[in-house]
């Protein structure tokens, strides 16, 4: 009975043991992931004053934004009628970068899949950093249109920027405001509406972490009598919050003018996602 007893008594200090061990680890696995988690809450993404990455885009127009050498940018785009459009960009060189990108209609919710025709193709080269007097420049080429494609007039339904100028430049006012201007010319051209293109926007930072982003499309190039806008223009606007470490969230809201011609009367809902990572 005292050898079984001892047994017993060496079993339950073991297994105390045991126990007390994995407690002490599962303690530590929660105190490093809590503290990842803290580091990574705390990270920036591209918007507000904290903001550690530039904008490329506003909502649909270019700006004069441009990844910095070495790091990957991915970013999506979730629009009416199950549309996703992801591009993933790299930043080659110093003030230089390529992406690639590709959606299709019916991605999210019900109905056949069908993706875009061909892949998009983005170029990017900034000419001239922005200094206290001088904007920043950058041209570049993006063949990625968005909505829905129209096969009879082989377009998209937000035309690609096909080739584009942009400037920007930041100014300090209750946070950061940035005015962005821009001129493209757009390749899908067979709705023999070739004209180039303007368009306008800004940046407001709402705090650390949250950008207010408004564009105006004059939409020159989608106003005739076989194209999709009526002449208005497109106005949209996004709000963007830095989630963590590389990650911007986002809302859209497309065509609060109601320039499209086949289209429901209200604004387009769309969220946008970007993560941003340096890896060379």
């Amino acid at each position: 009975m005292v050898k079984m007893e001892q047994s017993i008594n060496s079993s339950e200090n073991i297994f105390s043991s045991y126990n007390h061990g994995n407690f002490m680890r599962t303690k530590h696995q929660a105190v490093i992931f809590f503290f990842m988690l803290i580091n990574f809450l705390r990270g920036q993404g591209t918007s507000g004053t904290d903001a550690k990455y530039e904008y490329r885009n506003l909502v649909d127009l270019p700006t004069a934004g441009i990844l910095d050498k070495g790091s990957v940018g991915i970013t999506t785009d979730i629009m009416p009628a199950g549309v996703l459009v992801s591009k993933i960009e790299v930043g080659v060189f110093e003030n230089f970068s390529f992406g690639i990108s590709y959606g299709g209609n019916n991605i999210i919710g019900r109905g056949k899949i069908t993706g875009y025709k061909l892949p998009g193709i983005n170029v990017r080269a900034r000419l001239f950093n922005e200094t206290e007097t001088v904007p920043a420049i950058l041209v570049g080429f993006d063949s990625q249109g968005k909505g829905e494609y129209d096969k009879t007039l082989n377009r998209f339904q937000i035309k690609s920027p096909g080739l584009f100028a942009a400037v920007s430049k930041n100014f300090d006012f209750y946070g950061y405001f940035s005015i962005h201007g821009l001129i493209n010319y757009s390749l899908e051209r067979d709705d023999n509406d070739k004209d180039l293109n303007l368009g306008i926007g800004f940046e407001k930072t709402i705090g650390s972490r949250v950008s207010l982003v408004g564009e105006y499309d004059f939409a020159i190039n989608d106003n005739n009598s076989k194209a999709l806008g009526d002449g208005t223009g497109y106005l949209n606007l996004g709000i963007r919050w830095s989630l963590g470490e590389g990650l911007t969230l986002g809302l859209n809201l497309r065509d609060l003018l109601e320039n499209k011609k086949f289209a429901s009367s209200s604004a387009d809902r769309g969220l946008f996602v970007e993560y941003i990572k340096a890896i060379f």
